[in-house]
């Protein structure tokens, strides 16, 4: 179930959260980065994932357009997921999110304002 975060539509921080929201989206977004890949490897990729919950995760980020579901028609059939642009340019936002995060991990709140 995506996070539904509580800000004005007019904030596009909250539908970029809610995009990206939940304990796997942001996983799955930064496994794809760098190349396509297939449902499996992309499961092996994510230790405690569930084959239900994967599968769920990306029919919602496929929906919210970051990313590409690609079937092959070949003798088994093969599928691969992989970013769209707005998917790449999601991820590159989260990175800065993520670096952000990690220079402030020792702090257990934001520097008070100066007054």
């Amino acid at each position: 179930m995506p996070i539904r975060v509580n800000l004005p539509d007019t904030c596009g921080l909250g539908q970029a959260l809610s995009v990206i929201g939940g304990r796997w989206k942001s996983a799955i977004l930064w496994e794809l980065h760098e190349r396509p890949l297939r449902f499996g490897e992309l499961r092996r990729r994510l230790p405690g994932i569930s084959e239900k919950v994967l599968y769920e995760q990306l029919r919602e980020m496929e929906r919210d357009g970051v990313v590409r579901r690609k079937a092959f028609e070949e003798a088994v059939l093969r599928v691969e997921y992989s970013l769209t642009p707005a998917g790449t340019a999601l991820n590159d936002a989260a990175h800065t999110l993520a670096l952000w995060g990690l220079a402030h991990s020792g702090q257990s709140r934001l520097p008070a304002a100066a007054e």
